[in-house]
């Protein structure tokens, strides 16, 4: 098996799910909740600080959650579909590792063919309103994509592994994997760049860089 692992916001999707969720609640909140997401993903502040902070003042619910879904699909990288379906048929797995939601990510992922999500799960009540999340989930923290890697690793025996990702929590996989891969189609994180095995604007560019 070789296994390609990507992440989802700003990378594979152009949007932040966490701030079109804030976004749903008013232009005072997805101001606060993008300023948090910004800084988490330059490494200014950890991830951990802001992960469960964000959520309590969003609350989304399963509608939120289920229009945001939509939008990953509307906002999706133009190359993202045929760069997965070529890579699936060199022989490479893709899966997406996320410190977004499992249930925004999901439908992406189907229309993308990839069956599986390492993704945080949201938890609704009966009535669909907010009622927390999987606080255990590695990538709610700083250092929890490479922690996903090593159970990846340890799990699926990959002859080869690249993670390909925009922001600083990506970068922290870099020593886990045989090539890191920054992603500046949306957003250049000068850290990602400078510290990249290699740095790619379109995903499509990622072609040959895994011959």
């Amino acid at each position: 098996m070789k296994l390609i692992c990507f992440d989802c916001d700003s990378t594979l999707s152009g949007i932040e799910g966490i701030d079109e969720l804030g976004r749903a609640r008013g232009a005072a909140i997805f101001s606060e909740v993008e300023a948090m997401t910004q800084a988490a993903m330059e490494g200014r502040i950890r991830v951990e600080d802001v992960f469960g902070l964000r959520l309590d003042i969003i609350r989304p619910g399963r509608v939120e959650t289920e229009a945001v879904a939509k939008r990953y699909i509307d906002e999706i990288e133009p190359t993202a579909r045929a760069t997965v379906r070529e890579l699936a048929g060199r022989g490479w797995t893709p899966l997406i590792l996320s410190g977004g939601f499992r249930q925004a990510i999901r439908p992406l992922a189907a229309d993308l063919g990839i069956e599986r999500i390492e993704a945080v799960d949201l938890r609704f009540d009966g009535q669909g309103a907010y009622a927390g999340f999987d606080t255990a989930y590695p990538t709610t923290r700083s250092g929890g994509k490479p922690e996903v890697i090593r159970r990846l690793k340890a799990e699926l025996r990959p002859s080869r592994i690249v993670m390909v990702g925009d922001g600083v929590s990506d970068l922290e996989a870099k020593g886990e994997v045989d090539l890191f891969v920054g992603f500046g189609r949306y957003s250049v994180r000068e850290r990602v760049q400078r510290e990249a095995g290699a740095f790619i604007r379109s995903l499509d560019e990622l072609l040959a860089l895994v011959e």
